[in-house]
């Protein structure tokens, strides 16, 4: 059965190891992929997700090491949430306090208990306290039980100068529909989604503008099950919104076409297939550097150019 919803969410970072330390060690994400930006190949890309990475439970990053710090602005994707239990929550307010995690109180959110935290690139992130979760596969290690472990992404929030268009993409084309209000932020829910099915979009008129750099979200990618779905989504962009997409892109794991959405952040539509054990095996993905084939003959000038992960 196929689903709309996140596919994986992708943001800028500081220092790789750092980055790896913080979504591993600290968030008990499992380190699914470790390859290149296929656009620039010294840089790594850093897949974290589930046990296998399905999508839905995957974030990734870009580490920049020497880039400037960025500041969230209209016409970027403002937070990653997270699920968690709805008992864990205490667990990770008293986690991030021994951790010295950048975090704030509880609150609520369309009836759901919230805590905020930033990673240490300032990048703004929540878990979301989701009830009846807990028989869920979870990825568990790094001292976090099973019982307390993150189940994929909960939802991201989109900052927008006016949110109409945006919404009329998720509802049109991407296979969600509105949900909710609360105060100027609009809930849109994919249908039959749990994980990654849920895109908040807060209009905030003229906020000033933002600037990129670590800690911003690259781009949003949502779900296509396989090359004929993306396909039909592309043809419904240009026929019925005028937008075209790129050419699509081979990512190995996955299938892309990538689009400006109205209010300017930067939406990719992912194929499911094929998925992140097609070059290594799921009980040691993310061990080893995968390159893909035309970069190969490089592999020795990319590793000495990328450096150690710890």
């Amino acid at each position: 059965m196929s689903h709309a919803g996140i596919h994986h969410v992708t943001a800028v970072s500081g220092p790789a190891p750092r980055n790896l330390d913080f979504y591993s060690a600290v968030l008990g994400l499992r380190l699914v992929k470790k390859t290149v930006n296929f656009d620039d190949p010294g840089t790594y890309h850093l897949y974290y997700g589930d046990e296998v990475g399905q999508p839905g439970t995957i974030v990734t990053f870009f580490p920049w090491a020497h880039a400037a710090q960025g500041r969230v602005g209209p016409g970027e994707t403002q937070e990653i949430a997270l699920r968690a239990p709805a008992a864990a929550i205490g667990f990770w307010a008293h986690r991030f306090l021994e951790k010295g995690v950048d975090h704030d109180g509880l609150s609520k959110r369309f009836g759901e208990t919230v805590l905020t935290f930033r990673d240490p690139d300032g990048m703004h992130l929540a878990l979301i306290g989701v009830p009846g979760i807990e028989a869920e596969p979870a990825w568990a290690g790094n001292d976090i039980a099973v019982d307390h472990a993150v189940r994929g992404l909960h939802s991201v929030t989109l900052l927008e100068r006016d949110g109409g268009p945006t919404g009329a993409i998720l509802t049109d084309v991407l296979g969600f529909a509105e949900d909710g209000r609360e105060d100027t932020t609009v809930r849109y829910r994919a249908k039959g989604t749990t994980i990654g099915g849920v895109v908040d979009i807060r209009t905030v008129g003229d906020f000033p503008p933002g600037k990129f750099g670590t800690g911003s979200i690259h781009h949003l990618a949502f779900r296509a099950a396989d090359d004929a779905a993306e396909a039909a989504m592309v043809e419904k962009l240009v026929r019925d919104h005028g937008i075209r997409t790129t050419e699509q892109k081979d990512r190995n794991y996955f299938r892309s076409v990538y689009f400006r959405e109205p209010g300017h952040v930067l939406f990719e539509i992912a194929t499911d297939v094929p998925g992140f054990d097609v070059d290594e095996p799921r009980a040691t993905l993310g061990e080893a550097l995968k390159l893909p084939a035309f970069l190969e003959p490089r592999r020795a000038e990319i590793e000495a150019a990328l450096g150690p992960l710890a």
